[in-house]
C-alpha cells in the first residue's frame, strides 16, 4: 500500500527538518534541503516499497542521502559534517579551546601521518574521505587514525 504524502509531510517534516539542521549551519539552506526531501519523496511515492523499508527509514535515507549531496555540491564555506558518517562522538571542541601555541607544540610530538590528518581535517578543512583519497588509504583507516590522532592530543592536554 503507498503511503500518502500528507501523512508522511505531517508526520516526519519535523524530524527531517531537525536533522537537516544539525548538520547544516544555514537556516535557509536547511529549509530548502527540507523542501528538496520532501519533493523527492512525493516524486517517489509510487517506487515506496514497504517489503524492503519502513517509511521512517526510507524518508531517513533520502534525507540522509540529500544532506550529502548538498555538501558534495561543494556550496562555498559548506563542510561535509563527519556526523553524517560517523557518530562516534569525537570530541573536536578540544581543538578550537586550545591557544594555538599549545596546539603547534602538541601537533610536532604526533607522527607525521596523524599530523597530516589533523592539518588536512581542520586547517585545510577536507571531508575525511577527501583526505583518505589524498593520502591512498581506505577512510575507516583515515577515521581511526584521526580518532587516535585527536585521542593523543587529548591526553597532551590533559597533562
Amino acid at each position: 500500500m503507498t503511503p500518502d504524502i500528507a501523512q508522511i509531510y505531517a508526520q516526519y517534516k519535523g524530524k527531517v527538518m531537525g536533522y537537516i539542521s544539525a548538520r547544516v549551519n544555514n537556516h535557509a539552506d536547511a529549509e530548502d534541503l527540507c523542501a528538496d526531501v520532501f519533493e523527492k519523496i512525493m516524486r517517489r511515492l509510487s517506487t515506496f516499497d514497504d517489503t524492503k523499508a519502513s517509511v521512517s527509514t526510507w524518508v531517513f535515507t533520502i534525507t540522509r542521502n540529500t544532506v550529502i549531496d548538498h555538501f558534495r555540491r561543494g556550496r562555498p564555506g559548506s563542510e561535509l559534517d563527519e556526523n553524517l558518517v560517523d557518530d562516534s562522538g569525537v570530541d573536536e571542541g578540544l581543538l578550537n579551546s586550545e591557544t594555538l601555541t599549545q596546539l603547534a607544540n602538541a601537533l610536532t610530538k604526533l607522527p607525521e601521518q596523524l599530523r597530516d590528518i589533523i592539518v588536512l581535517r581542520y586547517y585545510d578543512g577536507k571531508p575525511l574521505t577527501e583526505i583518505a583519497e589524498m593520502m591512498n588509504l581506505s577512510y575507516g583507516a583515515v577515521k581511526l587514525r584521526h580518532q587516535n590522532a585527536l585521542m593523543l592530543l587529548r591526553e597532551q592536554f590533559s597533562d
